[in-house]
């Protein structure tokens, strides 16, 4: 299977490691007074979609750089891929000191 860096172009995916689906990117606040409450779906309530689904890939063997891949399950056929940084300043809210777009 090949990833296509959006920086580095077309990878083979054993240099990556997978880690899980792209909400991880919204990871709870751990000083929050409910954060046990926030934590516990956060770390084992997992979906296991077949079809399209985004997730997060680590470039281990390259740039080391986190990547969010779209993919489908059931085909393995990669859609896209762009850097786990772009997502996560795309998604801040006015809130976390990013844009209100």
């Amino acid at each position: 299977m090949l990833i296509p860096h959006p920086l580095l172009g077309l990878r083979d995916a054993h240099e990556f490691s997978y880690l899980g689906d792209v909400s991880l990117l919204d990871r709870p606040d751990g000083m929050s007074e409910n954060a046990a409450d926030a934590f516990f779906p956060y770390v084992y309530l997992r979906d296991n979609p077949a079809g399209v689904h985004r997730e997060l890939w680590f470039h281990e063997q390259g740039d080391r750089s986190w990547l969010v891949v779209t993919r489908n399950t059931v085909t393995h056929e990669i859609l896209g891929a762009e850097l786990a940084r772009d997502v996560a300043l795309r998604n801040r809210t006015p809130r976390d000191g990013g844009d209100a777009a």
